[in-house]
Parts: structure tokens; sequence; C-alpha cells
């Protein structure tokens, strides 16, 4: 009986033991929680990278307010409504500045292409997927470069581009094309691109080329030749005509005779 009775008191004093420790978390816990309620709120937001946008429109979007809590919010969630609020806003990049500010850092469309369809001008972020970030008057359309020779299905701002299914090819030329020409540095010298010609795609360049390239190429590679064709001292300034970078061989240039 005595036996019994000890061990009865050893699991008492278990039982009190763990719930000691149990309440002991309990409490520090909601002391950590009550810290960082009280400690590390939004003071400071911070928004860089803007040109189309003022900075309260981009902590609008985000949805986050002074006072808010620095370290509770997830700014996974956040850049997804920023991007989607703006359009012109392609990337976002979120970081806390401990103890109470919030950097935001955006990078907006820099120099969209319009294409022109039922009266409407649809500007298109040559980044990505072909990103529609507005809609303007097709009287607008000549303030920048153009896309033509294809049509859009059910465009909306703030969507992806989307063409029928017999143009898929030529969409995602246009796309790599748009693509690669940003990563080199040479949409600034872009005036348009055109698919209406079904045998290759034709980019209208520094005012007074015609580039041709096959559908599907490796656009890297040609706009690099292109480059190295243009810094020929073979190519005057006063010189026009049509780079032919379908073909491998060495006639890659013909003079326009004016």
């Amino acid at each position: 009986m005595a036996r019994r009775r000890n061990s009865n008191r050893r699991r008492r004093r278990g039982g009190a033991r763990f719930l000691y420790k149990l309440v002991s978390m309990l409490v520090i816990c909601g002391a950590i929680v009550a810290a960082l309620t009280l400690f590390f709120r939004v003071d400071t937001v911070v928004v860089t990278g803007l040109s189309r946008y003022t900075a309260q429109e981009v902590q609008d979007a985000a949805g986050i307010r002074d006072g808010d809590n620095l370290l509770l919010f997830n700014k996974y969630d956040m850049a997804p409504r920023i991007v989607s609020a703006l359009p012109y806003i392609e990337e976002v990049r979120i970081n806390r500045k401990l103890p109470d500010t919030l950097l935001i850092e955006v990078r907006e469309c820099r120099r969209p292409f319009a294409l022109v369809q039922d009266g409407s001008a649809w500007l298109i972020s040559p980044r990505g997927r072909g990103k529609i970030v507005d809609q303007v008057d097709a009287e607008e359309a000549s303030a920048y470069p153009q896309i033509s020779g294809c049509e859009l299905l059910s465009p909306s701002v703030g969507t992806q581009i989307a063409m029928a299914t017999e143009f898929s090819t030529r969409q995602e030329s246009l796309l790599s094309l748009l693509s690669a020409l940003e990563e080199a540095d040479m949409l600034d010298q872009v005036d348009g691109v055109r698919l209406d010609d079904a045998a290759c795609i034709r980019m209208d360049y520094a005012g007074r080329f015609t580039v041709k390239m096959l559908y599907g190429a490796d656009y890297a590679r040609k706009l690099r030749a292109l480059s190295l064709y243009l810094a020929d001292e073979k190519i005057q300034d006063n010189m026009t005509g049509t780079f032919d970078l379908t073909r491998d061989d060495k006639n890659y240039f013909r003079q326009e005779v004016r």
C-alpha cells in the first residue's frame, strides 16, 4: 500500500511539473506575441523605382498601413497584390529594416509596345509573357513602338497577351524577341515588330533598317550578330536597307537605293 501511495504522489508531482512547464511556455509565447504587437510597428515605408505611380499608391495596393506589425505580414502575398493593382509594375522586392521600416523596390515597364485593335491601342510590356499594362486611344499609338500583323483574343489590362492557336508560334517568337531585346538593351532602337509575314518576323530598327528573322530563332544570337553588323564600317550612317538574318551566309545586308 505504501509503495502504491508513493507511486501516486510521484505521478501527481510529475503531472504538476508538466502543467507548470506548459503554463510557463504559454506565458512566454504570450509575452513574445505581446512584444511583437507593441514593438516593430511600421512607421516608415520607402518605395523606390517609381516613375508612373506614387509611393502612396504602392502602399495602398500592398495593403500596408502605418502601425501594422512589421514582422507578421506576409510579403509574398503583398507583392502579387501590388503587381495586380498597378499594371505597369513588373517586379516587386520587399524587405524589412528593423525596427520600423518597410522597403519596397519596384520595377516598372519602361517602354511598352502598342498594338492597335478595334479603335484602341493596347500597351504591352516587352518583359515576361507580354503583360498588357494599359489601354489608350488608337491615336496615341504613334508615341510607342508598334506590333502589327496579329490580333489579340479578349485583351484586358493586367492580363497577358493571347492569340489564336494558329498564331501560337508567332506569339512565342514575339515574346522571345522582345525579351532578348530587353536583355541586350536594344529596345530603345526598335520602331516596331511585324508578324504579317508567315515566313519570318520583321523588326523596324533605328529608323532606317528592316531586320528579318525566322520564327523560333535564337534571338539573343541574332541580336548579337546584328550589333556586330551595325558596328561594321561598311554600314555607314546614311545607309538604309534590310538585314536578312534568316540566312547564315555573308550576304546579310541589302542596301536600299534611293
